[in-house]
């Protein structure tokens, strides 16, 4: 059996004058840096592979992080012919044009690997049709999302392939592709008497953000300003024109999953109490470009939800916060929701309230449509009053106390208990408060004065 990793493997080289990215694009596996996880001896794609095996597959990763580029390695290694769809620019005629040619090369003994970039971006009824062509093996199908597909790839595709994670490249893995593109003499800027300063190339890996792609358009970029500028050779790249080629843009996506989990973190670093975490994944959001009325509302909602009662302060002051960013904008009024931020992260913590009405939400359910008490109920009209509405009702006024003892519940929920304040900052007088009034209560159905 030939290596895993062996020189046959190679793709077809992209032409001369393509994108320095295009050009570096790795034609062997092993060339391929920064996916040990999905690629390393024994995994199971490596081992799929190895037995001759190639799957259908989705490659869920960030942008840069080498999806396209192995779906043209594995078809290489299969001797597949590779056929590429954009599920952002495609559609079904495409699907349909792409499996009959598929059906053509198999009658002649040749496979086909149909890879389909953004497959997150096919509705239901696009994916759906992939199902029949995928089951009959017509084509190794090869998606390739940027998205969670548990969510963006329907369960019935999703069932007939692998999913292979890929992670955004680490330094050290972009710092070895900017070596070998300044290097390289026939496909990368070797040859051309190019070097980069030290602190040139951490600025470039830096702002890529673990996207190889990225890295090296910003490189190329740099080194288009080097050698153009009459500099002498050897040429350098230094950290200003670095700085001039990087646009660097955090990986955000507003409608995606990690808007999800970045406001999961700020929503469990401030109920941890820890504000400097609050405090970053707040500014990861608002630099990303985040609605800030959004991150507004879920401050508001954590302040009822995780501080409650324990600090009355938090809601009023998450409110003022949300009417801040409404009144000024953005950037001012990231100071606002950082304001808010940290004082709720370091408020005293309580979800009574948050159990208290799950609780009662429950009871509700449970119980169905309990009738209220007549005694609760107002009699504005003659009829109410004669079907007895409002009889026995007593007026808290018109107690001492403000206590009457008088039943508030349906029958059905008598003696039932909802809110359960913890003895932790101002609950702690909520639940003397709790504890006084129904001691109280209690009394007074008992015949006390």
């Amino acid at each position: 059996m030939p290596d895993l990793f062996g020189p046959e493997e190679e793709v077809p080289a992209p032409a001369p004058g393509a994108p320095l990215a295009e050009r570096m694009r790795p034609r062997t596996l092993e060339e391929v840096v920064g996916q040990e996880e999905a690629l390393g001896p024994g995994t199971l794609l490596r081992r799929l592979v190895e037995g001759g095996k190639i799957p259908s597959l989705v490659l869920w990763g960030p942008p840069g992080s080498g999806k396209t580029t192995l779906a043209r390695l594995l078809a290489a290694r299969g001797g597949m012919e590779f056929t590429s769809l954009s599920a952002v620019t495609g559609g079904v005629a495409d699907l349909k044009k792409a499996v009959e040619t598929a059906r053509r090369l198999l009658r002649a003994g040749r496979r086909t690997l149909l890879f389909v970039d953004e497959i997150h971006r096919f509705n239901k009824s696009q994916q759906d049709a992939l199902l029949p062509h995928v089951e009959k093996g017509t084509v190794v199908f090869v998606g390739a999302t940027t998205e969670n597909p548990s969510f963006e790839v329907n369960a019935a595709l999703l069932s007939r392939c692998r999913v292979v994670v890929l992670k955004a490249l680490d330094e050290k893995s972009l710092q070895l592709l900017l070596q070998r593109a300044l290097e390289d003499p026939v496909r990368g800027l070797g040859g051309r008497g190019l070097t980069a300063q030290a602190e040139a190339e951490q600025i470039l890996v830096r702002a890529a953000d673990g996207d190889g792609r990225r890295l090296l358009n910003a490189l190329e970029a740099a080194a288009e300003g080097a050698l153009g500028a009459g500099a002498s050779v050897p040429a350098v790249i230094a950290p200003d024109l670095a700085r001039g080629a990087v646009e660097r843009a955090l990986r955000y996506d507003r409608a995606g999953e990690e808007h999800y989990n970045v406001i999961s973190a700020l929503h469990k670093s401030i109920r941890d109490g820890d504000a400097d975490a609050g405090v970053y994944w707040l500014a990861r959001m608002l630099e990303a470009g985040e609605d800030p009325l959004y991150i507004a509302r879920r401050l508001v909602r954590f302040a009822s939800e995780d501080v409650g009662l324990a600090d009355p302060q938090a809601l009023s002051l998450a409110v003022a916060a949300k009417e801040a960013v409404h009144f000024v904008g953005m950037p001012e009024g990231a100071l606002a929701l950082a304001e808010a931020a940290v004082y709720l992260a370091l408020a005293p913590k309580s979800n009574a309230l948050y159990t208290g009405y799950a609780k009662a939400a429950d009871a509700a359910r449970e119980s169905g449509s309990l009738p209220v008490p007549v005694h609760l109920r107002n009699a504005p009209t003659r009829l109410m009053k004669d079907l007895g509405y409002g009889k026995g009702y007593r007026y808290a006024h018109d107690a001492e106390d403000g206590v009457t003892g008088q039943e508030l519940l349906p029958e059905e929920l008598k003696g039932s208990s909802f809110y359960a304040p913890r003895d932790v900052g101002f609950e702690r007088e909520m639940k003397k408060r709790l504890e006084w009034f129904r001691a109280r209560r209690d009394e007074v159905r008992k015949g006390g004065p």
